[in-house]
């Protein structure tokens, strides 16, 4: 079994109270889950307006698998929300 996990750094720098924040990531979140059929939360930095930290996991019997939807994650929310910017992503593969 592979386990691929994913961290990523969001700013929002258009959000000015966390009710904005929690539109945005709610809605980004149930976009993800549905296009790539992957574990997503945000995990840190609950209580700040503009900074959001997502954990993303998937499971497969590839690296080279894992790794790909890790990628098409990050770049689908790039793509889709030219509003946030991704500020810091770190990866990791496990094999278990």
């Amino acid at each position: 079994m592979i386990i691929g996990a994913c961290e990523i750094t969001l700013h929002l720098p258009e959000c000015h109270t966390l009710k904005e924040k929690r539109q945005i990531i709610k809605s980004v979140l149930a976009r993800v889950r549905n296009q790539f059929a992957v574990a997503i939360a945000e995990i840190e930095e609950n209580d700040l307006w503009q900074i959001a930290v997502l954990g993303i996991t998937c499971v497969s019997n590839s690296s080279q698998h894992a790794n790909d939807v890790l990628e098409n994650v990050r770049h689908y929310i790039e793509e889709s929300r030219p509003d946030i910017v991704l500020s810091n992503i770190e990866s990791e593969i496990i094999h278990w």
